[in-house]
């Protein structure tokens, strides 16, 4: 624990993270308007235990206590996402001042408790009717979500420390769009890319819209990860790399250089603008890495829709959700990051990293998780070493605070520091939740000594 914790600069952050659908429930008080999210899990099948986010951690009427959890616990960030539906209900028109209200109360619980507000404004819970007209197909939700950024910085910008736009534009395309396994639920395959630009060209209207309303620092959290190839074969490595430009290198080079590379040129040039790109490349103040293991790549059968296929990463230990841990995968690709993007490299936060494992409290009402131990632990040295190799990262951001509603899984996977009894909502800390915070408190401790 001391050589981990001694590792880190004294400015270190050590945070945790949430996104408003996984936890606050309440969505239909208030004046809160539909949600992608709503109309995904009303729909057989759309989410393996039939469950939905309608009550999740009851955030919404918890968020005290939680605050005081988080105060236990001693990190110094929380990373919190905002419910666009919450504040338009339609994703357009009339401000909703009870849904304002809520994060009003949120912020200043935040700052009371000594914790450093991160706030996502778009982690996924897009308003319905604004689906309906297309959702992120449609440009004009575009200019929707400026406006919604320009509400929310105008009374949240004074206080809030740091700004996230857009939550893992990647994942919304892929999942939501290509392969319907998220909400909206679209399988429109590549014709999904159009998606992906619009997020960007989002990304870049509200941090220009945070910063007009007084935000002092604007980053990102794109989900990032080395793609391995299955095989030397070349028809395996082409797929590898064709799956590192969609999942990476799309996002990188759009938000750091404001350019894409010219096969991808070709298929977005038609809904590509004057002036996109510039929007594109705001100045960063961070780069969030959402990170969670690695991906291995074969060429699919020339009869797939897709000319990729997801291959199982060999020779490590799986979490419960069936995801490979490989935290060496993590200092590789922060080290690879600095060299391939050099001077154009903000400061990097890791804004989110974690792992399920189902383990509950047993007879004393102890959750021995040691596995989330591990993994925590040997995530933070992968950082760690990175810094050492010169990487400028800046925070470790665990996902998650508590157990929460895992979009598609359900409740049926469990990432959080705090077990959640989704029956009474009791909440009962971990024993990883307590490594964390002794982690906390010995940086802490060596900070004001140094």
């Amino acid at each position: 624990m001391g050589d981990l914790a001694g590792r880190f600069p004294v400015d270190f952050r050590f945070g945790t993270s949430t996104a408003s659908y996984q936890i606050e429930g309440a969505v239909a008080e208030d004046g809160r308007g539909a949600s992608i999210w709503d109309t995904f899990c009303a729909e057989p099948g759309r989410v393996v235990d039939g469950s939905s986010g309608a009550v999740a951690c009851d955030h919404y009427h918890r968020y005290p206590e939680d605050i005081a959890l988080m105060r236990t616990l001693g990190a110094s960030g929380y990373r919190f996402s905002i419910a666009w539906p919450r504040i338009q209900p339609t994703g357009s028109g009339a401000v909703n001042q009870a849904g304002l209200d809520f994060y009003d109360r949120l912020v200043d619980g935040l700052l009371e408790a000594g914790i450093k507000p991160m706030a996502t404004l778009y982690h996924w819970d897009l308003p319905q009717a604004l689906e309906d007209d297309g959702g992120w197909l449609n440009r004009a939700t575009v200019d929707r979500f400026a406006d919604y950024a320009a509400i929310v910085g105008e009374r949240l910008a004074d206080r809030v420390t740091d700004w996230v736009p857009v939550n893992e534009p990647n994942v919304v395309t892929l999942m939501g769009y290509a392969v319907a396994m998220h909400a909206p639920g679209k399988a429109l395959m590549f014709d999904a890319l159009p998606v992906g630009h619009h997020l960007l060209v989002a990304h870049g209207r509200a941090a220009i819209a945070l910063r007009a309303a007084g935000a002092t620092s604007v980053g990102c959290a794109n989900n990032h990860a080395p793609i391995w190839p299955a095989s030397d074969d070349p028809a395996d490595v082409g797929a590898a790399k064709l799956f590192d430009t969609l999942w990476n290198a799309h996002y990188l080079e759009g938000m750091l250089l404001g350019r894409y590379g010219d096969d991808l040129m070709m298929l977005l040039e038609p809904h590509v603008r004057d002036g996109d790109f510039a929007t594109m490349r705001q100045p960063l103040d961070f780069y969030g890495v959402n990170y969670y293991n690695p991906m291995r790549i074969a060429a699919a059968d020339e009869t797939a829709e897709l000319p990729f296929e997801f291959r199982e990463v060999l020779g490590y230990p799986l979490t419960d959700f069936g995801w490979p841990v490989v935290p060496d995968a993590l200092r590789e690709w922060l080290i690879t990051f600095r060299a391939r993007f050099r001077a154009a490299v903000p400061p990097i936060m890791i804004t989110e990293s974690g792992c399920s494992y189902g383990v509950g409290p047993d007879e004393h009402g102890i959750v021995d998780d040691h596995q989330r131990i591990d993994y925590h632990a040997l995530h933070l040295a992968a950082v760690a070493e990175a810094i050492e190799r010169g990487v400028d990262v800046r925070g470790y951001y665990a996902w998650s605070l508590m157990d929460n509603f895992e979009w598609a899984e359900g409740y049926t996977q469990r990432f959080g520091l705090v077990h959640v009894d989704y029956e009474t909502q009791k909440r009962t800390p971990k024993r990883s939740f307590g490594w964390y915070a002794d982690l906390v408190a010995e940086h802490a401790r060596r900070s004001a000594t140094s």
